[in-house]
């Protein structure tokens, strides 16, 4: 993950333009502030407006992470794609391969 902001309205949308995927983890506002040579301060402002629009959330020691959905139904798919991806990688599965599992398992049946 690069990110290159000079300011935190670039760097809002740098994390939105990424496309991370729901509960991807940022680095820390002092890792990054360091990465980009910004104040901390521009990034935690960064941060917290992202927060506060719901795209972050913050779990104390954990760290931030891109939210989920606040749709419940998108919520718990997100939850079990996490839970698969998780469970692909501790088989040593290659990703690629993890997702055509999936793809195939969505595409409708020929009749």
């Amino acid at each position: 993950m690069i990110f290159t902001a000079h300011t935190a309205a670039e760097l809002k949308q740098q994390i939105v333009d990424a496309g991370l995927p729901a509960g991807s983890k940022l680095p820390t506002v002092r890792a990054l502030a360091d990465e980009l040579g910004l104040a901390v301060n521009t990034v935690a402002k960064a941060y917290r407006e992202l927060e506060a629009a719901g795209v972050l959330e913050t779990r104390g020691r954990q760290g931030t992470f891109v939210a989920l959905s606040a749709d419940a139904a998108e919520r718990s798919l997100q939850e079990a794609a996490a839970a698969y991806a998780a469970r692909a990688r501790e088989l040593g599965i290659d990703p690629a391969r993890a997702l055509n599992f999936v793809r195939t398992l969505l595409t409708p049946p020929v009749e």
